[in-house]
């Protein structure tokens, strides 16, 4: 990380060079604004810290100056602390902070690195934006995770196949827009897309099967199948008489219903030809943003709003809560926000309450001797995850020290979205 520093007085820049040098931040020091100005064309920093107090050019014009020519880069301003209203008045000329003399390295050193997250969190806000605006093809099928890659190419290789697809995942992972990607690169692009929850009577199922002739049928839900429909669907797949494609969805565990008796093996196998496993939100790392930035274009139109991006603020909170809800929530969440803004940048105070207070709750535990508290979903992914790298990814052994059967372990990885590779 690398930062300006201008103040005029020497010692307290040695003092700064030599502190925050120990801290892995390099330090260009200057002792007026003027030159530090003049060399900002020059140099790639992360940040700007400025004594507001200073002869020559204030602190207050060098923020103004690099808000106007670089407005990339934070400014944090040093001020007495009896000056509180002179460092008001730089946050209002746009810098980012403000830190009071004297000055503790230490928290300079933190107030200075947090300024540069807010930099890198702001490019990438804006690197995401331009990402949703120039993506194509793919509807509402969104992310750039490597785990989203894996999806995309099996979308791709079973384009040219009429094999039945099992999908799988949390609720709320996007199962039916996977499976509309499925139909629209396939043949039956053209013929009838027909999704149904088939909770309800084999009368259901028929007319769904009658009128998806020629396309695909999407079956929500399917573990929820009453097992006096389970034989229709059964008769269906073998005989096809329509020239229907089968793709089913389930977010519960299969496998487990097979074993119970509640879901008929040789139905499973003949709907599992090929299994997309689709992962968590909180395993897709930024496609968090990505996500988001799609949904606020889509709610921007829908309530005709101007509102164009997130605040650096806002996507933070976003990245720091786990999406329990997965996709589903983040697009209900981002709506409202987008329904209750009232700038051109979302802020926290639009998002959700359990989204825009989880920092603060994350900081009040901080200080405190809880650790972190999980759900136990969490706390067993986390566990069997930490016991699978120490077995260098043999799900075997991995298996043995769980005490689990393999098959059980097998289960939990893909219904965490783990590719087998792991």
């Amino acid at each position: 990380m690398k930062i300006f520093f201008v103040d005029d007085e020497r010692e307290m820049v040695d003092l700064v060079v030599l502190g925050l040098k120990k801290r892995g931040i390099t330090v260009v020091p200057f002792n007026t604004g003027a030159e530090a100005m003049a060399a900002l064309p020059d140099h790639d920093i992360d940040v700007v810290v400025t004594d507001l107090n200073m002869k020559g050019m204030s602190g207050l014009e060098v923020c103004q100056k690099v808000v106007a020519d670089r407005p990339d880069i934070p400014v944090l301003v040093l001020t007495a602390f009896g000056s509180l209203e002179t460092a008001v008045g730089a946050i209002r000329a746009g810098a980012y902070d403000f830190v009071t003399k004297p000055v503790e390295i230490e928290a300079l050193a933190i107030a200075v690195r947090r300024a540069g997250e807010h930099r890198a969190l702001r490019g990438e806000v804006k690197r995401l934006r331009e990402a949703v605006a120039t993506t194509r093809g793919r509807g509402d099928l969104v992310g750039a995770s490597p785990a989203m890659h894996r999806i995309y190419d099996l979308i791709e290789q079973t384009s040219s196949t009429d094999a039945a697809v099992l999908i799988t995942g949390e609720a709320g992972t996007g199962k039916e827009i996977v499976a509309r990607a499925m139909h629209e690169r396939s043949r039956r692009a053209s013929a009838p897309f027909i999704a149904v929850t088939v909770a309800g009577a084999s009368d259901a199922l028929n007319d769904a099967y009658t009128r998806a002739k020629g396309g695909t049928l999407f079956l929500d839900d399917v573990a929820e199948l009453p097992a006096a429909a389970q034989p229709t669907l059964l008769r269906m797949i073998q005989e096809n008489t329509l020239d229907v494609r089968i793709i089913a969805a389930s977010s519960q565990d299969l496998e487990g219903a097979v074993e119970d008796k509640r879901f008929r093996e040789d139905l499973y196998y003949r709907i599992n030809v090929i299994h997309v496993p689709l992962p968590p939100l909180r395993a897709r790392g930024g496609d968090v943003l990505l996500l988001a930035q799609h949904f606020l274009r889509k709610g921007a139109v829908a309530h005709d709003k101007k509102v164009i991006a997130l605040s650096p603020a806002a996507a933070e909170r976003l990245l720091a809560h786990d999406w329990p809800g997965n996709v589903r929530e983040l697009a209900n969440c981002i709506e409202r926000a987008v329904a209750s803004a009232h700038f051109e940048e979302i802020q926290v105070e639009d998002l959700p309450d359990k989204v825009r207070e989880r920092k603060a709750r994350t900081a009040a535990l901080s200080g405190s001797d809880l650790p972190e508290l999980l759900t136990l979903e969490e706390v067993e992914r986390r566990h069997v995850m930490r016991v699978l790298e120490a077995c260098k990814g043999n799900r075997t052994d991995a298996a043995k020290i769980l005490e689990v059967d393999r098959k059980t372990l097998y289960r939990k990885l893909l219904r965490w979205g783990v590719p087998e590779s792991t």
